[in-house]
């Protein structure tokens, strides 16, 4: 018996590890054109995303279709992530098939469910539940940390200033200093305003964003702005225009333009890490367009594809890349940028109290 079912895609403000939400932003056209390509899409994918398959009930069999259609006709990296490592999503499907049974119990469903969408290695892919929140974190478990809470506390000490949730002070060799731990936060024009003012006489100013797993775009974009000089081509995005892997459509430019209030003219190194991911990576990917800025550290998380989500027969949410986002070279960053200057913490360094990733940058900044 042939059912369709009608998947309700929905655009959220999210935190956390999501590339986070679209507010319009004064004087950019890279937010304007966000919006203005969301307004677009919605319609089509409310009146395109129907699955058909031949089990749509809530049982267990039922909810494992519907997952899988749903990725297959929604998620947005087949073709690259096969290029990559060789991903087959018709062979996960009957890898995973015969391990579901309609008599399994939930917990035993949302276990075989999550290890399918593992198959995928995107930490926007994620399986919610009552009882639990599926979630791919390999693109930061596996890898060095490169970054110290008491490391951090030592350079912070107690006298930084606040802004908005952003943490600023200038180091003992004249060099400005912004701890941005997350774009879930909004921080305002006046925040940014006040803490160049306060950089003003620095020879070079260092954003740390290690461990940043995102939030919303906005600000991301926000913050970038301050940097750029002139309207920049800062990358690409393109959305589905069919159920296929490979319908999509062509590449729509994306640009950053600068700031119409202060703006910071000197050199800037960005620190990042293997946890900085979604916004936060997107973040890097506009700083590394620019002249003036260095990304010191290790390469990022990636998190580049814009999160969607759908449910499930069960009530269960799925979420999933749904449009891909490209640099301004046309490469993918969904798994991450390298950095300009590779750094890492050394056990040495970290015995003598310092962060070698930070004292790179100073180097880099002082020269």
């Amino acid at each position: 018996m042939h059912m369709k079912q009608m998947i309700e895609i929905q655009i959220r403000n999210r935190q956390g590890t999501e590339m986070g939400t679209h507010r319009s932003s004064p004087h950019s056209s890279f937010l304007s054109f966000l919006i203005s390509f969301i307004s677009y899409l919605a319609p089509f994918l409310l009146l395109t995303a129907c699955v058909d398959t031949e089990e749509q009930h809530d049982t267990p069999t039922g909810n494992f279709e519907a997952l899988w259609h749903i990725i297959d006709e929604h998620y947005c990296f087949f073709d690259y992530k096969q290029h990559e490592y060789g991903l087959d999503w018709n062979a996960v499907y009957h890898k995973y098939k015969v391990r579901v049974s309609d008599k399994m119990n939930d917990r035993q469903l949302f276990e075989v469910l999550c290890d399918m969408l593992a198959e995928l290695r995107d930490g926007h892919v994620n399986l919610g539940s009552s009882h639990d929140y599926g979630r791919y974190w390999a693109w930061q478990e596996n890898y060095p940390k490169n970054f110290s809470d008491t490391l951090s506390r030592r350079y912070m000490g107690t006298q930084y200033m606040i802004a908005a949730g952003l943490p600023y002070l200038v180091l003992d060799d004249n060099i400005g200093y912004i701890r941005c731990e997350s774009f879930a936060s909004a921080f305002g024009e006046g925040n940014l305003d006040d803490i160049l003012s306060y950089f003003t006489l620095c020879r070079g100013l260092i954003i740390d964003i290690r461990n940043n797993g995102g939030g919303d775009l906005t600000m991301a974009e926000r913050l970038a702005g301050r940097f750029v000089q002139q309207k920049t081509l800062v990358g690409y995005m393109q959305h589905k225009t069919g159920s296929g892997h490979s319908d999509f459509s062509d590449l729509e430019p994306m640009y950053l333009e600068p700031s119409s209030r202060l703006r910071w003219h000197k050199p800037v190194c960005v620190l990042t890490n293997r946890s900085v991911y979604s916004a936060a990576s997107h973040f890097a990917v506009l700083m590394h367009a620019l002249p003036n800025v260095k990304i010191v550290g290790d390469h990022t998380g990636g998190g580049s594809g814009m999160p969607m989500s759908s449910s499930l027969p069960n009530g269960w949410s799925v979420r999933y890349s749904a449009c891909p986002i490209y640099d301004s070279n046309r490469r993918h960053t969904e798994f991450g940028i390298e950095p300009d200057v590779q750094a890492a913490l050394t056990d040495e360094a970290t015995a003598r109290g310092e962060d070698s990733i930070i004292e790179t940058a100073r180097k880099i900044l002082t020269e």
